[in-house]
């Protein structure tokens, strides 16, 4: 039996700490993909970058999103009708190209983001902002539910001015509407320098799904969206 080597986030080796040790060896033998036996998902073809999507659709437009982890954005926004394609990565920092380990150590500036391609024929930068907002929890600074620190930031970039100004009506609509106490503390800003991550990133949910179905229920994820959006949340 050959075994691949996936990464694991700082988050799922500190819960993974605490487990029983048959639980544990569950867990990490063959990165949960023994358990799965022929059950093999298919993946989504292989992403293009958005420009190059972008490039083939002349209708096609692109957003990102940072919300947190992005396997979990990159999951959420691929279930949404209209999305064409769907890419992780970096944004928001100092440094060209950083490496997943360079953004993880809070040194670079950049956030985990997503950027989306869509086609707004089929669906509105204006629905993708109401989305965004019914997957994340945008009460908490410098986090997303178990991940912390600046990476995890849950920001909306904006590309061009149109977007900047929906983005920035979306907030003050939320503020306003919003169904907890907890101001928002999401930042709004114009869209940098874009840096797809590194290919065992891209759809891991989907090359992974025990790993990430561990990571995404341990992470609690799920559970603080019920508590935040009630049955708005992922919607």
């Amino acid at each position: 039996m050959t075994c691949t080597t996936t990464p694991l986030k700082p988050s799922v080796l500190q819960t993974l700490a605490f487990l029983p040790l048959r639980w544990l060896g569950a867990v990490l033998f063959c990165g949960l993909t023994a358990a799965a036996g022929a059950q093999t998902p298919t993946a989504k073809p292989p992403a293009t970058t958005p420009v190059a999507q972008a490039a083939s659709n002349s209708s096609a437009a692109t957003a990102t999103f940072a919300g947190g982890c992005f396997w979990c954005v990159e999951s959420d926004f691929d279930k949404l009708p209209g999305v064409l394609s769907t890419t992780s990565g970096y944004m928001g920092g100092s440094s060209a190209n950083p490496s997943y380990e360079q953004v993880s150590a809070k040194g670079t500036g950049h956030a985990e983001v997503v950027q989306v391609v869509y086609d707004p024929a089929k669906v509105s930068y204006e629905r993708l902002l109401s989305y965004f907002w019914h997957t994340i929890d945008p009460t908490t600074k410098d986090r997303q539910f178990c991940d912390s620190g600046s990476p995890y930031r849950s920001a909306i970039f904006a590309h061009g001015p149109a977007q900047l100004k929906s983005a920035q009506e979306s907030l003050k609509a939320l503020e306003k509407t919003k169904p907890f106490k907890e101001p928002v503390v999401t930042q709004v800003v114009p869209a940098s320098a874009f840096y797809p991550a590194e290919t065992d990133h891209q759809d891991y949910y989907l090359k992974n799904p025990l790993r990430y179905k561990y990571y995404r229920t341990s992470c609690g994820r799920d559970a603080r969206l019920k508590q935040l959006w009630g049955d708005l949340a992922g919607k």
